[in-house]
């Protein structure tokens, strides 16, 4: 198998609209589950779901932060170079993007959304982590994260993909760092994390998520984790933001998620 682990992470603590993640999160787990030996994540304890007051600037952070810890310590232990993840919100893919950083220092990140996700604690209007993740990986986590993270992501490693709709605070990080868009044209090398946001896909294709925002076709999207993962050494992939309302839409966007793992891993299976 190309990926080490398959790591179940499925917290929906940092979403605004998660009441639907918890199913999703489940369901991709059980695609990435084919494809690499999984472990699941511990759900927080305690009642996270009424926790809704503001602390460090995030909602629901005890929970969040409990969970990080617990993917951490899971990632540690497991010796994993290679790592595939169902979420779960974005924010998911700290633990995950911190870990394969220490493994593979000179990593590139790819971070496909329909959002911008570089808000910080400071500026998020709404305190929702799934819209921090980006920068924390690049140096500006909360407070209480800085401790258990290794160096952040330079700028320079790191190229969005179908980016649509951002906060002031996220287009303020943006151009402060000169994130930039991947190059369609562009050759893609070395170690490469892809951490994919199913809401940056059309929602006429692909409905089943909260903040329906994207504009990527799905063939396109195959496509293009594809073509990454046959020019690069494809370290990481990440699936995030899976909300299907029910069983039905569970197992039609499975689907989708079973294509892009597909595409991820054809390049080892061809080798073969």
């Amino acid at each position: 198998m190309p990926f080490d682990l398959s790591l179940s992470y499925p917290q929906w603590q940092g979403s605004g609209r998660y009441e639907n993640l918890p199913r999703g999160a489940a369901a991709a787990a059980d695609v990435c589950g084919r494809f690499a030996p999984l472990v699941r994540v511990p759900p927080a304890h305690g009642d996270d779901e009424a926790d809704d007051e503001l602390l460090h600037g995030i909602h629901r952070w005890p929970a969040i932060f409990a969970q990080f810890r617990s993917a951490q310590n899971i990632l540690a232990s497991s010796g994993a170079r290679r790592v595939l993840t169902a979420g779960g919100d974005c924010a998911v893919d700290v633990a995950v993007i911190d870990y394969l950083m220490g493994v593979h220092p000179d990593l590139r990140v790819i971070w496909v959304d329909a959002h911008l996700d570089a808000n910080t604690p400071e500026t998020s209007p709404s305190g929702n982590f799934h819209g921090m993740p980006v920068s924390a990986i690049l140096g500006r986590a909360p407070g209480p994260m800085r401790p258990y993270l290794g160096m952040p992501l330079e700028p320079s490693r790191f190229r969005y993909v179908g980016i649509q709709v951002g906060d002031d605070g996220d287009w303020e990080l943006q151009r402060e760092l000169d994130l930039q868009r991947l190059d369609p044209q562009a050759a893609i090398d070395g170690p490469v994390h892809i951490h994919f946001d199913l809401d940056a896909l059309d929602p006429l294709e692909f409905p089943y998520v909260a903040y329906s925002d994207g504009k990527l076709r799905v063939d396109d999207a195959v496509a293009l984790v594809g073509r990454i993962a046959r020019e690069a050494d494809l370290v990481g992939f990440t699936v995030t933001e899976f909300a299907p309302a029910d069983e039905d839409e569970a197992r039609a966007g499975s689907r989708v998620i079973e294509r892009l793992c597909e595409a991820v891993v054809a390049p080892n299976a061809q080798a073969k």
